[in-house]
């Protein structure tokens, strides 16, 4: 078996439509009608058993078992590097599931969202803000996340700015250029719009909100002085202080949240269940220690299992709040 690595390109022309065409997609008529519960998710899937995740097809028919799976990390500033970094656990995906495996370097949360959901794309790690949008419109499954030894994880929302800005408190962000990362994200601009009027400050209000399209390209923009401040995941400015990417000492913190969960690993809701439980197997039995993936991601040394239901319930809390709906339109507003 081999290592391969592809790209899935951005969606291009208008997002709702490509992910409206729900016959093309495999909706039938006959599923809405024999569905009990459906709950947030697309038409294009049920939810009988109340988990707010896609059920299983009872038909043997519509379950898939492919040769070769496709796998995908949620969109980085540097997709090369982190094909790379994920060398190691595919190749111990293969040897689990006896499949080979693609990894593909997706360029947005979107394109990622619609390859699940139009079946080219069998395992995936979603951003935390894009997850509800997966579960809903693609039918990923959520059921690890990457934690430390006694099962904790999660990563905690920081406002960084530099350090001669004279910002000193979230109310001397009032009139300020502000980065958010982009629409869909929880803590590049979800939770800051659900969470700074508590603290004194309403974004769009009281400062000016700027989408710089990543957390990468939020704190990169803080350390140039292209913005006065920004939020960002500490996880991912975390990493690039590891990787020289900036240096701590031009930047402070000026508030940071309580811990919020990171990337969700998914699969397809229509995968084999043999093949599903495989999967799973191949995550929580992959050794972080020694690879380049554990040298990435410190602070972890194992995926830990997860549920949506539960451990997402703040994030949909943050989303409701932001008055998202998780729809084709919604998405594509990213």
């Amino acid at each position: 078996m081999t290592f391969k690595a592809r790209k899935i390109d951005s969606l291009t022309g208008v997002a709702a439509a490509a992910l409206g065409l729900a016959a093309i997609l495999g909706f039938s008529p006959a599923l809405a009608q024999d569905c009990p519960n459906r709950g947030d998710l697309d038409q294009m899937y049920c939810d009988a058993d109340g988990d707010l995740v896609a059920d299983t097809p009872s038909d043997p028919s519509q379950l898939v078992n492919p040769d070769t799976l496709v796998f995908a990390y949620t969109p980085v500033e540097d997709p090369a590097i982190y094909e790379d970094i994920w060398e190691p656990f595919i190749k111990h995906l293969e040897e689990v599931t006896g499949k080979d495996v693609q990894f593909f370097a997706v360029q947005s949360n979107s394109a990622e969202v619609e390859a699940m959901r139009s079946g080219r794309l069998h395992i995936a790690g979603f951003s935390t803000g894009p997850t509800p949008f997966a579960v809903n419109l693609a039918g990923a499954v959520p059921f690890a996340i990457m934690g430390s030894e006694d099962g904790t994880f999660g990563y905690r929302l920081q406002v960084y700015t530099r350090k001669d800005s004279g910002i000193d408190t979230m109310e001397d962000l009032k009139g300020k250029r502000i980065a958010h990362t982009s629409p869909t994200s929880n803590s590049g601009n979800l939770a800051p719009r659900a969470l700074f009027p508590k603290l004194g400050v309403t974004p769009e209000e009281d400062y000016e909100v700027t989408y710089s399209g990543s957390h990468d390209q939020s704190m990169l923009g803080v350390v140039a002085g292209d913005y006065d401040a920004a939020p960002v995941a500490s996880e991912v400015v975390d990493r690039m202080a590891e990787r020289d990417l900036y240096d701590p000492e031009e930047v402070k913190i000026v508030w940071q949240s309580d811990p919020f969960p990171t990337t969700s690993y998914t699969h397809a809701h229509n995968l084999d269940p043999e093949l599903a439980e495989k999967i799973k197997e191949a995550f929580f039995t992959f050794e972080f220690a020694g690879t380049e993936l554990g040298e990435e991601f410190t602070g972890v040394s194992k995926f830990v299992p997860i549920t949506y239901k539960k451990d997402w319930q703040v994030i949909r809390d943050i989303q409701e709040a932001n008055g998202v709906e998780y729809t084709p339109q919604g998405l594509a507003k990213e």
